[in-house]
């Protein structure tokens, strides 16, 4: 019977049980990605469920905020995954050593999977946008210029971790391929998207502030709840944004060098 019991081998499960083991044991990012996808979950709705507990008046507003702020932050996320999507198919597809001999700069590739992480964010976005008008009656177009500006603020910070996020693929392979998926989610408790920042203790406002959409969200509930455009957020925003473009480009071109100086950019694919 050679230990097979009802036709399986406990052996052979058993060997291939270790192999996954070994794939998973080996990389510490797919360890990360086990524990922090629940840890992002419980924080963040630990935190919304502790700013409900105190506001009874906000329920009645809480409908239209946190609709917004989904699709909002849907759209940041969306940018993001476009622009390191754009990327892994050239990656899947064993093309990036065939684009990086031919006239086209490291540059004109971040520039043009950047462009194509808007076009993603604004083909999924528009259709949830009227979906959410059609079934809901809550049209996102209200907030007329701010929202573009909302928009335009969360894209540039999705082009910055995005572009970041290529080029660490692209240095440590499709072994950071999770990073494309998960790194968003990463900020999601501390961009104040159903809550504000005050909820947060001390030292993660520290951290919230330090990034743009926290800024772009608050500015969203002060729009639909009081009804006021907070310009100062947006500039404070849109500053950090740039601060953040010019990092995530700059780690992009490092890392690109780094790889291409390894010869690693003809020996990535599935």
């Amino acid at each position: 019977m050679n230990g097979e019991i009802f036709g399986f081998s406990a052996a052979r499960i058993f060997a291939m049980l270790r192999r996954h083991w070994y794939v998973l044991s080996g990389s510490w990012t797919r360890i990360v990605e086990l524990i922090y996808w629940p840890a992002v979950q419980m924080i963040m709705w630990g935190f919304l469920t502790q700013f409900l507990a105190g506001k009874a008046s906000f329920v009645a507003q809480a409908f239209g905020v946190f609709l917004a702020g989904m699709m909002l932050w849907d759209s940041l996320f969306r940018v993001q995954l476009g622009v390191a999507i754009s990327f892994l198919e050239e990656m899947w597809a064993r093309n990036l050593g065939n684009l990086f001999v031919s006239p086209l700069r490291p540059s004109e590739f971040a520039a043009s999977v950047l462009l194509m992480g808007v076009l993603r964010a604004l083909v999924g976005m528009i259709p949830v946008s009227l979906m959410a008008w059609w079934f809901f009656g809550f049209s996102l177009y209200e907030m007329g210029f701010a929202l573009a500006a909302f928009f335009a603020s969360l894209t540039l910070f999705g082009w910055a971790l995005g572009i970041a996020v290529c080029g660490l693929i692209m240095r440590h392979g499709l072994g950071a391929e999770s990073a494309a998926w998960g790194a968003m989610f990463l900020i999601l408790p501390v961009a104040a998207v159903y809550y504000p920042v005050e909820v947060l203790p001390e030292w993660l406002q520290a951290i919230a502030w330090s990034l743009p959409p926290a800024y772009v969200f608050e500015g969203m509930r002060a729009l639909l709840i009081d009804g006021v455009i907070r310009g100062d957020l947006l500039l404070r925003a849109f500053a950090l944004n740039l601060l953040y473009l010019a990092l995530g480009f700059a780690a992009f071109m490092g890392w690109f060098e780094a790889a291409r100086r390894r010869g690693l950019l003809l020996g990535q694919g599935e």
